[in-house]
């Protein structure tokens, strides 16, 4: 049977053709030398020719440079430096997410060069570059005014809390639905997979509080959040707490209203509100409890004929509490520029 000989490795078709020359040198017939390797018979001349007129060094494999590349290194970083941390907008684009089609558009206006889909893949990968699912900011986030809370206003807060033998709790609140999909499952392509549930819609709302020693508190209600209902979870909050409270919650209009600021006034200092910078819910610790209650198998798993969706979310929050671990891995301190 004759052997391909693109089909070994470099090293081996090296090693073959050395061995081959030498048993040639030592009186072997070529023919036979080239049968006992599996090669065809011009194989064996062709090696020993070019043994003969350049030496040894002639028979030694070379790494293949392949096609050259059409863009230099130089080039290709000057590719980076326009996508890393840049909108597609910016250069004119009406897309605000970098694909390899705008890449190679790009690719094109600047050096004139058009390459494939593939090659544009492959010089993201040696860039390091991924695809990944962006966060969402607001435009009108204020920077300066998140690295002020940052670096000043919180830890003022830990500080003060200290002092006042006080806890710190992050606050905030979340809707759930029964008809939401909170996962994927595998069908076949082009067949989008039905599963079944209740044809009543329900909904459900949910506040909840955690800090970093692994506290965590939950309560579930109906509708929308008013400034009364965020006053009567307060309540339930504080109802037979020893130390004092400085909870941290977001600008939502409900937790500025005057019956907060009354309530709050009438604790005489035991609980205090403290406000996150707007547009800034990734300063909240407490979002990624809601993060974790929506991925959970509990939450991916329909609700049965007859069954309520209230009993069910109260289930997950109350095994989040049930489990401090867990709620010190959803308080990271690289949230927050200081730990409490």
């Amino acid at each position: 049977m004759r052997r391909d000989g693109r089909r070994p490795a470099r090293n081996t078709l090296e090693e073959m053709r050395m061995l081959a020359v030498q048993r040639m040198a030592g009186g072997e017939h070529p023919d036979e030398v080239a049968a006992s390797f599996g090669m065809n018979r011009s194989w064996a001349y062709k090696i020993r020719a070019r043994a003969a007129e350049h030496g040894e060094q002639a028979l030694r494999s070379i790494k293949g440079t392949g096609r050259p590349r059409t863009l230099t290194a130089a080039q290709e970083q000057r590719v980076l430096r326009w996508i890393n941390g840049r909108n597609p907008m910016q250069y004119g684009f009406d897309f605000g997410l970098w694909t390899r089609n705008l890449v190679r558009e790009l690719v094109h206006r600047k050096f004139d060069v058009t390459l494939s889909l593939t090659s544009i893949g492959a010089m993201l990968a040696r860039l390091e570059l991924t695809p990944q699912k962006p966060l969402q900011r607001a435009y009108e986030r204020d920077p300066e005014a998140i690295e002020r809370w940052q670096r000043e206003t919180y830890p003022a807060i830990v500080t003060r809390a200290r002092e006042e033998n006080a806890d710190i709790f992050f606050w905030d609140e979340s809707g759930f639905r029964a008809d939401s999909v909170h996962g994927k499952t595998w069908a076949p392509r082009g067949e989008t997979p039905v599963v079944e549930r209740p044809g009543q819609r329900q909904g459900m709302s949910a506040a909840s509080a955690v800090n970093s020693k692994g506290a965590f508190w939950f309560a579930t209600y109906e509708g929308g959040l008013t400034g009364e209902l965020f006053v009567a979870l307060l309540r339930k909050l504080m109802f037979k707490r020893k130390k004092a409270i400085h909870l941290i919650v977001d600008g939502l209009a409900a937790h500025r209203k005057a019956v907060v600021k009354d309530y709050v006034a009438g604790t005489q200092g035991k609980l205090t509100l403290h406000f996150l910078p707007g547009y800034a819910p990734d300063l909240n610790p407490d979002e990624l409890v809601w993060s974790h209650v929506k991925r959970s198998r509990i939450a991916r798993r329909p609700l049965q004929k007859g069954e309520k969706l209230g009993p069910r979310i109260h289930e997950q929050l109350a095994r989040i509490g049930q489990n401090p671990m867990l709620v010190r891995g959803v308080h990271p301190s690289t949230i927050l520029s200081t730990s409490e």
